[in-house]
């Protein structure tokens, strides 16, 4: 498969974006796009997986401590991670969650 995410890169004027990439029983991949002040409340996911940002600037908060969202950012999440994001401006940004 092949795959170019700065193509694939759309905003909406604001909200969240999700377009999925790959989904199968290994793993579970997403890009996302947040608009400018957009945010994504506390959550959790069972699965453990990474974040990794491909443009903007956000704010991401993991178990209470605060990252920024830049680009070229990895963020490596633990299965029940507390986790929040916001969009100072618009932000996007490949999940992949790990069915393992």
């Amino acid at each position: 498969m092949d795959k170019n995410f700065s193509e694939l890169i759309s905003y909406s004027e604001s909200g969240i974006l999700s377009k999925v990439i790959v989904k199968n029983e290994k793993m579970n991949i997403t890009l996302f796009s947040m608009a400018a002040g957009t945010e994504i409340s506390g959550h959790t996911s069972t699965k453990s997986g990474f974040v990794y940002v491909i443009e903007g600037d956000g704010q991401f908060n993991l178990e209470g401590k605060e990252i920024v969202m830049s680009a070229g950012t990895f963020i490596y999440m633990d299965a029940n991670a507390v986790h929040s994001l916001k969009a100072k401006e618009n932000t996007s940004f490949v999940l992949v969650l790990s069915n393992n």
